[in-house]
């Protein structure tokens, strides 16, 4: 199928039914940031804004990925971990050979087969963050910075292993910010802004990467961030995309920042209110979930830890345990939400121990209650409670309705508020040996679980027929 470059042909794209269905993916930050490998402490940065506004985040942002930024800052802990570490006259561009040198040990299968365990059905790759270096060969190198891309086609090896897995492969590009080309620190929320490249030069530079990445790849996602350039005729780009990948996705950060004349300065509102988002298929909020069923389609993003990118000072303090991470994936599927779970490997591409027994006891959960996550849809309401206090998270498919208990039962007896049942449904368990006994209390459904119920941090049960609701 063929689009033309209008929102009417661009609008006729529907989210394809395997983005739906696959509920989980492996997002994947990894660049010359993961050299250093450091960010401060500084916790969730969603409870850092609250507590402390924008103005106070990017002096102590908690996302290594951030570092170049961060450096900027007199006096920093990022700052002084570098002068320490590598010395004041050490430049950030340094760490790209260094780089360049380590991911030789790097094993692309090792990744797939980790990512394949943890139930994921798609990856996305940060082909180039912030800081401007591009994780594959490109031919489109950066006029501002010489050699400054991988030595080895980061990208494509990546895509080899986990569609040789049977996963899709997705790519990030940071569209709006590219260090190389505005070294300008970023202090404040309207910086994110204003600091966007707007020069034609970087505007075919982005332009000419992205045809690249498609051309060489075939993405299923294009996961832009962070803007992008007023002048860029994105139009044309999602049309070129669509024809060479119908099924494919593009997130909504590609919103085209207003380019303003010297001197002009606006507030955050003020240029929020000029922002231009063209086209999108999902929406990506980061660190934060919805509190009910969107009618869009959605895309929760997060790190297994505070940092996207490997922060050597994280560990089990920082790291969400396995049962947040499953109740997190029921709580977004729930409502019409994936989640994008990110991984931060050490430059060398060893992903982290711990980050590696999340994914994996992740997995471990999915392969008894997957059913209930993939390729569902959300039901008529996504939450419930039984009467002991225990949360529920409910998905529908094939006829069926899953109810996700968030958490172990206090007893072998359970009661689901506000939910009945046909009379002649069937109740089972996940995992379980047979039909559950069951009932009708009033308005709750009562059953009983087995005695020999085992520790999980949830329990999945499936209604045959679902309930209307």
């Amino acid at each position: 199928m063929s689009y033309e470059p209008t929102l009417e042909s661009l609008q006729s794209h529907q989210v394809p039914a395997w983005y739906h269905d696959a509920k989980l993916g492996i997002f994947v930050h990894w660049g010359t940031y993961s050299v250093p490998g450091w960010a401060p402490l500084s916790g969730h940065i969603g409870a850092l804004v609250a507590k402390e506004g924008w103005e106070a985040v990017f002096g102590k942002n908690p996302y290594a990925e951030w570092y170049a930024n961060t450096l900027k800052f007199d006096g920093s802990p990022t700052q002084h971990y570098h002068e320490a570490t590598y010395g004041a006259d050490f430049p950030y561009a340094a760490f790209a050979p260094l780089f360049n040198e380590a991911v030789q040990a790097w094993d692309p299968e090792a990744w797939a087969g980790l990512f394949a365990q943890a139930g994921a059905r798609y990856v996305v790759l940060t082909s180039k963050h912030h800081e401007g270096f591009c994780l594959w060969p490109t031919s489109t190198p950066c006029p501002r910075k010489v050699g400054y891309f991988s030595s080895r086609d980061l990208v494509g090896e990546l895509a080899d292993a986990v569609r040789g897995r049977g996963l899709r492969m997705g790519i990030y590009y940071s569209g709006g910010l590219d260090w190389a080309f505005n070294e300008a620190r970023i202090q404040g929320m309207s910086d994110l802004f204003t600091t966007v490249v707007q020069e034609p030069e970087y505007v075919a530079y982005a332009d000419g990467h992205w045809r690249e990445l498609i051309d060489r790849y075939r993405p299923s996602l294009l996961w832009n961030d962070i803007g992008y350039p007023a002048a860029a005729n994105l139009l044309d780009l999602f049309a070129y995309y669509y024809s060479l990948v119908p099924d494919g996705v593009i997130n909504d950060r590609f919103p085209q920042a207003p380019q303003l004349e010297e001197g002009v300065e606006l507030s955050l509102a003020e240029l929020q209110d000029r922002i231009v988002t063209p086209h999108r298929d999902f929406v990506t909020p980061e660190y934060r979930s919805f509190g009910e069923i969107r009618e869009e389609k959605w895309e929760c993003c997060r790190a297994v830890g505070f940092s996207f990118a490997y922060n050597r000072n994280e560990g089990e303090g920082q790291y969400a345990s396995v049962q947040s991470l499953v109740h997190m994936l029921a709580d977004v599927v729930s409502k019409n939400g994936n989640l994008l779970l990110g991984v931060g490997p050490t430059a060398d591409g060893t992903i982290p121990p711990t980050q590696q027994q999340r994914l994996l006891g992740l997995g471990q959960w999915l392969a008894t209650n997957g059913e209930a996550i993939f390729g569902t849809r959300p039901w008529v309401r996504p939450e419930g409670e039984t009467r002991q206090g225990l949360g529920l998270r409910f998905t529908r498919g094939d006829g069926n309705l899953y109810a996700t208990l968030l958490g172990m039962p206090s007893g072998s007896q359970v009661s689901i508020r506000g939910l009945q049942a046909d009379p002649a449904a069937e109740v089972q368990l996940l995992g379980g040996s047979g039909p559950l006994s069951w009932g009708q209390d009033g308005p709750d459904l009562v059953l009983t679980l087995p005695g020999d119920l085992p520790e999980s941090p949830a329990h999945c049960l499936k209604i045959t027929p679902a309930p209307r609701g």
